[in-house]
């Protein structure tokens, strides 16, 4: 199993980071995690085929983990995928899958109807809303979400498991209890973060905003002290002026073991650190 970034940044648009996303494969079969902007070109860059991005978990609606959805579900029929888009997440997925029907309807009659010789049943969409604990098998992947905390909405994290081991994706999340639960046994913990340094020099209302819903480096830190992932790896990354160097110093006051900070198109076989642990 390998797991590939293909968009590590935030809402705010920085010209080398793609909106979040991130693929995990296993042989021939593939999941997405969340559509930020970018997502297909960045999983057309990774190496993947335009008929393999065909399933796609979102953590939650945040525009930056979705704006890249109307792009997975019609750019990759275009290119040769024949069948539909498969979308799972939280209550609200229903609701996104149908309003894109409805934005695309114009595009979606021409397509149909005109002369483009493009399969039709590769512009379908079937939409899964998940309650925390259910699982998905699509393939010898199992997808698993758990509930996060992210603001007054359902926001998901995920357990993606194969043979060769687990990898946990936090979504967007503020600690919470339960939390080294939902991380235990992770050979990659992929976790967003912000800078406890960086966000001093944050307006009041951001600060008390960012910490009620996101996971500062030292809360990661102590987090990851507790449930050990053979890899930490950090996406998401809100800094506000600071280091790379100097955020990852504000995890390892806490945590001593292995940590990338992660960029876009970065790779991971997720076997070969369970067989070097």
């Amino acid at each position: 199993m390998r797991l590939t970034l293909l968009g590590t940044g935030t809402p705010n648009a920085e010209p080398d980071r793609m909106g979040s996303a991130l693929a995990i494969s296993n042989g021939d079969d593939l999941v997405l995690i969340d559509a930020g902007p970018g997502v297909v070109r960045r999983a057309l860059q990774a190496g993947f085929a335009a008929q393999q991005l065909d399933t796609v978990f979102l953590t939650h609606l945040h525009s930056d983990h979705t704006a890249g959805l109307a792009d997975l579900w019609l750019t990759p029929p275009v290119l040769g995928r024949t069948g539909e888009l498969r979308l799972f997440g939280p209550p609200g997925v229903a609701a996104l899958g149908d309003g894109l029907w409805t934005a695309y309807q114009a595009d979606l009659r021409e397509r149909s109807d005109g002369l483009e010789p493009t399969a039709v049943a590769g512009f379908g969409m079937d939409s899964t809303e998940m309650e925390p604990g259910d699982s998905a098998q699509i393939g010898e992947i199992e997808v698993t979400c758990f509930a996060s905390a992210h603001g007054s909405w359902p926001a998901y994290g995920y357990r993606v498991e194969t043979a060769a081991g687990t990898v946990v994706v936090s979504g967007d999340t503020a600690p919470y209890d339960g939390i080294e639960e939902n991380y235990a046994g992770a050979a990659i913990l992929v976790h967003e973060v912000y800078s406890s340094a960086g966000l001093k020099s944050r307006p009041a209302d951001w600060r008390t905003y960012h910490e009620a819903v996101h996971t500062s480096a030292s809360e990661l830190g102590e987090i990851a002290a507790q449930v050990r992932p053979r890899l930490l790896v950090l996406t998401h990354q809100l800094m506000w002026g600071v280091s790379e160097g100097d955020l990852v110093d504000e995890i390892e006051r806490w945590y001593d073991g292995p940590i990338v900070f992660g960029e876009d198109l970065d790779s991971f076989e997720v076997g070969e650190l369970v067989e070097e642990g």
